[in-house]
């Protein structure tokens, strides 16, 4: 039976995608999510896997061809495959062996992509089923990928710096006789890697921005040089135009004083992300303050009853997170996102409470916040703070919020603008409670203050609707007893 294999889902706005690279030929045998071709956009390069093992029969798109999504890429005839990714001629020499795809799991929201901080298992290494294989790194987390199964460890396809797409394979695994098979995997010919092309988007640019291959650093499949590959190489006019100032090395003097440390994967691509939602988003960010007076008050008052009964302590975030849940259901653009040219409004509340840990700042997201109470807020908050300082978080706690909260506040800090955490449209920035003067009733009084800020999103998020909802935050922490009328 001939399956036909057809242009993925693209991305958000994204329609069309060139061929880079097809890894397989006509008469070729695949496996079931083997990878058959590479398709870029202007955003992010995918590999297509193959859905059925069989035989390629014919390739509809050749590499250069421009394809809209769900376009016909090959036709694979499906059938039993026994060898896959060895060559005929080296068949008899070796063990017929099931091999199982290692692929990079799930990331997170809006995180499509990861990069290969350390692998713990060499080619030929025996592993047990669930042992970890290696660590990816992204703006949020560091995720260990286990062993789907024991064997012999064999092709690396993702060396350690690599990036790589969610669901794109990592290295594959066979039988516990394949050590064999897993050493020829791992010491390909040199005429093999002699083969090895360019995606024909880099070739261009290359000769376009006149860059010499071996000032690049490829992260293909095997090798291969890829768009943002070439993109990521300054030209010499973009260095000839940067000041001196910045380029020039420290006097003598100084320069055994000191300290070159080499950017973590981590902390890159949070300095990319961080950028990328400057870039995408209209972001404006407005403040008002808040008496903590009578927050303070009730939380003193009920606080040791509250751990008695419920067994967590009270703190202020649960009466935050509540007195938002109240506010983004009056302004419920705050809550919303922007997709394309639609705007989804989100018929509840997924609250993200931004926490940071010795490897960087983590999201985990309190889902339903809006129909839970103090002690569920509170409990919720302990638990996910505590395992994402222990770096225990999966990646699903840490997808599909709506909002964010951050506390700025425990650091110390008096006053901030927190950046937004695409695709949400609103964050939340409390900072530190500090006694002030102010004004009440005609007369100067010191009152615990804090400053909050939102940052909005304004191509969804107008003014009005961004101090609407500041507002109502400051009205129910001043007055709780809001919060329980449902004012």
């Amino acid at each position: 039976m001939s399956i036909e294999v057809r242009v993925p889902t693209l991305g958000e706005s994204v329609s069309e995608a060139t061929v880079a690279t097809w890894f397989k030929k006509p008469g070729d045998h695949v496996a079931v999510d083997e990878m058959l071709c590479e398709l870029e956009t202007d955003k992010v390069t995918v590999e297509v896997p193959s859905p059925v093992a069989g035989t390629v029969t014919e390739i509809v798109a050749p590499e250069g061809a421009t394809v809209s999504v769900e376009a016909l890429l090959a036709q694979i005839s499906e059938g039993d495959v026994g060898e896959i990714a060895v060559p005929k001629k080296q068949q008899p020499n070796l063990p017929t062996v099931q091999a199982v795809a290692v692929m990079v799991p799930t990331l997170g929201e809006s995180v499509s992509e990861a990069t290969v901080a350390e692998w713990f298992k060499q080619p030929g290494d025996s592993v047990a089923q669930d042992e970890m294989l290696c660590e990816l790194e992204t703006d949020k987390v560091s995720v260990e990928v286990p062993a789907p199964s024991a064997g012999i460890l064999g092709e690396i396809l993702a060396q350690k710096g690599s990036t790589v797409l969610a669901g794109s394979q990592l290295a594959t695994i066979g039988g516990t006789d394949t050590k064999n098979l897993a050493k020829s995997i791992a010491n390909p010919t040199k005429s093999t890697a002699m083969d090895i092309e360019d995606a024909p988007s880099a070739k261009k640019l290359m000769v376009e921005k006149e860059i010499v291959r071996s000032s690049i650093v490829p992260t293909g499949r095997d090798g291969r040089v890829m768009k943002e590959d070439v993109l990521q190489v300054p030209t010499n006019r973009a260095a000839a135009d940067t000041p001196a100032a910045i380029t020039s090395p420290a006097p003598v003097d100084d320069a055994a004083r000191e300290e070159r440390v080499k950017m973590t994967r981590l902390r890159q691509t949070i300095a990319r992300r961080l950028k990328d939602s400057q870039n995408t988003a209209a972001m404006l960010t407005t403040y008002n303050e808040v008496d903590m007076t009578e927050v303070i008050g009730l939380r003193n008052e009920y606080k040791e009853l509250f751990l008695k009964k419920h067994k967590v302590k009270l703190g202020f975030m649960s009466f935050f997170t509540i007195a938002c849940c109240h506010a983004l259901q009056e302004v419920p653009e705050v809550n919303a996102e922007v997709d394309g040219t639609d705007i989804v409004y989100k018929n509840f509340v997924h609250i993200g409470i931004a926490a940071g840990t010795p490897t960087g700042l983590v999201v985990p997201v309190i889902r339903d916040a809006d129909s839970m109470s103090f002690a569920q807020i509170e409990k919720e908050i302990a638990e996910k703070g505590a395992r994402a300082r222990d770096g225990k978080l999966t990646m699903a706690e840490m997808q599909g919020g709506t909002f964010t909260i951050s506390n700025g506040g425990v650091y110390g800090s008096l006053m901030s603008s927190p950046i937004l955490n695409p695709p949400q449209s609103g964050i939340l920035g409390m900072h530190k409670i500090q006694d002030r003067p102010i004004a009440l009733d005609g007369q100067v009084i010191i009152r615990p203050m804090m400053y909050l800020a939102l940052s909005y999103d304004h191509r969804i998020v107008d003014g009005k609707g961004a101090v609407t909802f500041l507002v109502r935050v400051k009205e129910a922490l001043e007055d709780p007893r809001r919060l329980l009328m449902d004012l």
